[in-house]
């Protein structure tokens, strides 16, 4: 580690030239610092200690470096919560829509009834949203880029309250047209949203709960699911089918998250990874000291500070700081970076191709195949589904995705969801070959096991593989390519959502049981997929994840040893009596780790 580095030694923190870290004199470290936070430097043993805070022990995971009990408070979980309120949105789309194009009112107020079209017109008012959150994610990057994170969400969410508004215009005497023109603009706010507001999050939060914050996305998607659902559920039981009123108040419903969403993207913070990347330090550490609650002045700030600003400075002289230079730097000159991106865009693939999209658009249809009769009854069916989804959420972001991790969690869900819709694809099989009808059949017991696992399913799903691609996509690339990597990222997972969500019938009826071992099939081939490509990143730093996909490391192995690596580090950091004199082109310390593999 280079010990020579220019330190301008001040009581305070303040901006420095180009190479120059943050420092303060030593001996100016007032006495409620670490010591408040019931831990010190000096820890002899590289766990972390544990503490006596509440909040803190609800949440405590894997650290890289001992953190005041400060940094985890309710400050950075607000800012989480409000800049997810995006999710809402999504989740109340595949909650309501499904059901609220089947509704019979619906079908009366634009004669889709015995209309042959029918079915390709219902597929198309559900895929077109998918069609605007396509282009919404890509063209999101230069927006970020230019206007950073928080202003980009204010045009997003501008856009949706204006897109939600234009679909209410629709009628019997004005057609589908303003459905249609409505589901796209509001596609391109999602598409927006997808790709900054897990950006965004992921930059704002302690690696220690950065997954558990990242996934407080999922939490809004859940919300709106679970609303969605039943609202569909509850016109279609107390609103006369003659009503307009059946099928208008689900689709005038979505003013309110995007009012929600508009708030949230008000009170929020900017960045202070994009501000310092714009060279806006002193408005930087500002933003960073009320998210952490620490004065500026703090180790755990200053240490943060110059974390950031060498990782900035290393990608500016290595890669670029311009536009179009994560472009180049992923596509022509880093195959590091490529075949981390197809690793996160494989990720995304799974999550949408493994029935989830399906499910989410089409239950009714799915369950009625399971012998579920009657509209009400799939219907309800459906909404217990978003119940199931919303409890396993909180499951996921408490105690698995920073405590379990990502790697262990992918696996085990992908295991069991390939055994349930094993069985639900056999059982199906045996019902087709019956003679008698299936209109005649009664579910019996095996189509109750048939049920029991399909809510198996969807358990198992949301504990994996519904957040987990969004939280690794948005923590495995560098400050300056982040937004530009997840726009792809985002682009990517809406094509299979498109596909899924237009062509899902046409595949029921063409595959009938065949569709849920296709299924089954993509759930096992993404098991080794995940063993062998993805390493663990709980606990691991933003600008510490270039050392876990070191291709000397195996990746079942690399987040033990860089954690190690890196805590080992950072308690000779702490120990240092200049205060974090920080290599600045640590992003080349592969030695380090190779050392420990080697021994």
């Amino acid at each position: 580690m280079d010990s020579d580095k220019n330190l301008i030694n001040d009581s305070s923190v303040s901006p420095q030239k180009e190479g120059v870290l943050y420092s303060i004199d030593p001996g100016s470290r007032r006495p409620h610092e670490y010591e408040s936070s019931s831990t010190t430097a000096s820890s002899s043993s590289d766990s972390p200690p544990v503490r006596s805070s509440l909040f803190h022990k609800l949440f405590q995971k894997d650290e890289d470096r001992s953190t005041p009990t400060e940094v985890y408070n309710i400050r950075v979980v607000f800012t989480a919560l409000a800049a997810s309120m995006a999710a809402i949105i999504i989740g109340y789309d595949g909650g309501f829509i499904g059901g609220t194009v089947s509704l019979q009112s619906f079908l009366q107020e634009f004669q889709l009834i015995d209309n042959e079209n029918s079915t390709n017109i219902i597929a198309n008012v559900i895929s077109v949203f998918h069609v605007g959150c396509f282009f919404g994610a890509l063209i999101s990057y230069p927006f970020s880029y230019y206007l950073g994170r928080r202003l980009s969400l204010i045009i997003a969410s501008v856009l949706i309250t204006i897109g939600s508004g234009i679909s209410l215009i629709s009628s019997s005497k004005n057609g589908l047209g303003p459905i249609y023109a409505g589901r796209v603009i509001s596609g391109i706010s999602v598409g927006f949203s997808t790709n900054l507001t897990v950006v965004y999050i992921s930059e704002i939060s302690p690696p220690a709960i950065r997954g558990q914050l990242t996934s407080c996305y999922e939490i809004g998607w859940r919300i709106g699911d679970v609303v969605g659902f039943w609202i569909s559920y509850g016109v279609n039981s107390h609103i006369s089918n003659d009503s307009k009123l059946q099928w208008f108040i689900p689709f005038a419903i979505q003013l309110i998250p995007s009012g929600l969403f508009l708030l949230g993207s008000l009170v929020i913070k900017e960045s202070p990874r994009w501000l310092f990347q714009v060279n806006k330090d002193e408005q930087a550490i500002k933003n960073l000291t009320w998210l952490r609650n620490l004065p500026e002045d703090h180790e755990y700030i200053i240490y943060e500070i110059n974390q950031i600003k060498e990782s900035i400075e290393y990608q500016r002289i290595n890669v670029g700081l311009g536009l179009w230079d994560p472009f180049k730097e992923v596509f022509v000159t880093n195959r590091k970076l490529l075949k981390r991106l197809l690793i996160t865009c494989t990720l995304f693939l799974f999550q949408n191709f493994l029935g989830i999209q399906s499910i989410n658009y089409y239950s009714p249809i799915i369950f009625e195949n399971l012998g579920i009769k009657g509209m009400n009854a799939t219907l309800f069916s459906t909404g217990m589904f978003g119940v199931v989804k919303f409890i396993c959420t909180f499951t996921y972001i408490l105690f698995i995705v920073d405590t379990v991790g990502r790697r262990k969690s992918f696996m085990s869900s992908s295991t069991v969801c390939s055994i349930c819709f094993w069985y639900i694809g056999t059982y199906l099989r045996v019902r087709e070959s019956s003679s008698i009808p299936l209109a005649d059949q009664k579910a019996g017991p095996a189509g109750t096991l048939a049920v029991v696992f399909m809510y198996i399913w969807i358990a198992s799903f949301i504990l994996a593989w519904s957040g987990g691609p969004f939280v690794v996509g948005s923590e495995i690339f560098d400050q300056n390519i982040r937004a530009f990597i997840q726009a792809i990222n985002a682009a990517v997972s809406w094509i299979p959502i498109f596909l899924m969500a237009r062509f899902t019938t046409q595949m029921i009826d063409s595959m009938h049981y065949g569709i849920y071992y296709l299924f089954a099939s993509l759930s096992v081939i993404s098991i080794p997929f995940v063993y062998f490509y993805l390493p663990e990143t709980k606990g691991i730093a933003l600008e510490d994840m270039d050392k876990l996909f070191n291709p000397d490391l195996k990746a079942r192995e690399a987040h033990k040893i860089v954690l190690s690596q890196v805590r080992q580090q950072n308690k000779l950091n702490l120990h240092d009596k200049s205060l974090f004199k920080i290599d600045t082109n640590k992003s080349n310390s592969i030695k380090n780790i190779e050392n420990i593999v080697h021994s």
